[in-house]
């Protein structure tokens, strides 16, 4: 069959195996509708747009909340792990969403059966947890500013899931880059720990302890599958300091600062070979990322840019630097009217639920760099 042929026939596969949907959110009262790349950007980037971005957050997680009730990493993860932090610009976080955290949480911390499927190890609801504990420790980091009960109790039923080498094992395909390699998502362990207020601080359990040092030991070590491994470096350097010297820094950094393209954004393909992103790449989402019109030459995204910006910042490379820069205005002048970042999934291809892990990241670079004031 000829190559052209293929072209036409794959995408064609994708789409009828992934029926588009009719709105990406919807419950009684509230329709979002589907992110699209066509869709016009905004004419000028101010209070306006980012009223519109703070209100797609709020309306996606109600949504989920009510017709799905689960946490995830593509809506009320990212909601409860960075919505929290913007509370003195957008204010108080969803109540709602919170109690749907907390009752995720089990009522009481059991040990785990570790499962294995076509030869890979992990614990069942590993990246739920680790979500679940991230956002809570989020909230009572910036909203309340003390600990909770059930914040401690989800970091220690995260812990009865941590494979034996010290890691949080990922498992299924998701939205891409979101837990699809291992130590993307050990690290939002361990951002969980650290972000929780006196959590480790005060921990004097021994067994939790071990836990926890097994987790640093591991990252400190693992081997990266990828450039978004490598890069992801500079954010284990802001969480726990102590394990990445300085020479790994300067060259995280120096390898982040070389994807930068001309336009002043990064693109999240750069960051991986497509089997690289996960330890089982399906058919599907091969067709589907191969098949993208930009395959050969990705375009830049609004997930990686705003993301290169946080692990800037996060390591003190001051906003003025002409790199973060570039990408603000690479943010600013791409910025959807409905106050959405515009990203094409590359893990189904019809919800394209990445536009709201890119939105959530995109406020947060923008934040961390005054520009939402």
């Amino acid at each position: 069959m000829k190559l052209s042929l293929l072209l036409i026939i794959l995408p064609a596969i994708a789409t009828a195996a992934q029926p588009k949907p009719e709105f990406q959110y919807q419950t009684e009262g509230i329709q979002v509708s589907l992110p699209t790349p066509d869709e016009p950007r905004v004419s000028a980037f101010g209070p306006e747009s980012v009223r519109a971005a703070s209100e797609y957050l709020e309306k996606g997680a109600i949504c989920w909340v009510r017709e799905k009730s689960c946490i995830n990493c593509h809506t009320t993860g990212p909601y409860m792990t960075e919505r929290p932090a913007l509370s003195p610009l957008l204010g108080r976080p969803n109540d709602e969403i919170l109690a749907d955290f907390i009752s995720a949480v089990p009522e009481k911390v059991v040990p785990v059966q570790e499962i294995q499927k076509n030869g890979h190890k992990y614990y069942p609801r590993s990246f739920i947890s680790v979500w679940c504990s991230l956002g809570l420790a989020e909230w009572d980091k910036h909203v309340t500013g003390k600990l909770s009960e059930h914040t401690d109790r989800s970091l220690r039923d995260m812990f009865e899931r941590q494979s034996a080498d010290g890691s949080f094992a990922s498992y299924g395909e998701v939205e891409v880059p979101h837990i699809t390699t291992d130590f993307e998502l050990t690290l939002q362990a361990a951002r969980a720990v650290t972000a929780a207020p006196g959590w480790l601080a005060n921990l004097k359990d021994a067994d939790v302890l071990a836990r926890v040092e097994k987790m640093k030991s591991w990252l400190r070590d693992a081997p990266p599958k990828n450039d978004f491994d490598r890069v992801l470096k500079l954010q284990l350097a802001s969480y726990m300091p102590d394990l990445v010297p300085q020479p790994d820094r300067d060259a995280a950094l120096t390898l982040l600062s070389s994807k930068q393209h001309a336009d002043g954004g990064w693109s999240t393909r750069d960051m991986s070979a497509l089997d690289d992103w996960h330890y089982e790449i399906s058919d599907f989402v091969r067709n589907l990322v191969t098949n993208l019109p930009d395959a050969a030459k990705p375009e830049s995204d609004a997930y990686m840019t705003a993301l290169a910006i946080v692990l800037m910042r996060q390591n003190n490379i001051p906003a003025t630097d002409q790199r973060i820069q570039r990408g603000i205005a690479w943010l600013k002048r791409e910025q959807r009217v409905s106050g959405r970042w515009w990203m094409h999934s590359l893990y189904r291809g019809n919800y394209h639920y990445i536009t709201y892990i890119a939105t959530c990241q995109a406020l947060k670079a923008l934040a961390m760099c005054d520009e939402l004031k």
